[in-house]
């Protein structure tokens, strides 16, 4: 290769984005006490959920919030055990109204490594609280046996930076008790807090 074949496809190189947004897709950027996390938002796929998360963001409603909850097998208290950790204003009521369900039948987005999803109680019920997978969870997906009603949970985006973050969010020590006895050993013993959530 010669020496201006060589300075050409450097240079293309550098023009590359490091990880290019898929076509169609929104980025988000959370800043969170231990570093930043970059999530991918699907509208196309999700439009409903994704522009609930957005309304968040653009309004800033989330700043301020945390990452309160992790849960995985070893402090699981639901037989149809799951990898998260949940996020957000740790509140019953939501300051946006609740949104309908779109579950994961309808926008194929399955609860994979690094997907970020509504929490939720009943269908129709999300709001402002939220939570990112850590490895498979096929058990959130519609069809999954986490919640008796069958609809799973609403997928919407996946982080494409930061998941060391959400690994160390996940391994934050937890205290044993917590007012409602299906959360016992899984609140966060120090929120681990959302400083900003902007488009990327």
């Amino acid at each position: 290769m010669t020496m201006l074949a060589r300075r050409t496809l450097l240079g293309l190189l550098v023009a590359l984005p490091l990880a290019a947004a898929a076509p169609g897709s929104v980025r988000v950027r959370m800043v969170t006490d231990l570093g930043p996390i970059v999530i991918e938002l699907y509208p196309d796929k999700a439009p409903v959920t994704v522009a609930n998360f957005l309304a968040y963001a653009d309004q800033h409603l989330l700043d301020g919030g945390a990452f309160y909850r992790t849960v995985s097998p070893k402090n699981d208290n639901n037989p149809a055990t799951i990898s998260v950790i949940q996020g957000g204003l740790n509140r019953d009521d939501s300051p946006l109204p609740a949104i309908p369900h779109e579950t994961t039948k309808v926008t194929g987005i399955l609860h994979t490594d690094g997907v970020i999803s509504m929490a939720r109680g009943e269908p129709g019920s999300a709001g402002s609280e939220f939570f990112i997978c850590i490895g498979d969870n096929p058990a959130l997906d519609f069809g999954g046996a986490r919640n008796k009603d069958g609809q799973g949970f609403a997928a919407f985006g996946k982080v494409v930076e930061g998941m060391d973050v959400v690994r160390a969010i996940h391994d934050a020590p937890t205290v044993s008790k917590a007012d409602d006895p299906y959360m016992k050993g899984q609140i966060i013993e120090k929120p681990v807090k959302i400083q900003k959530l902007s488009r990327n």
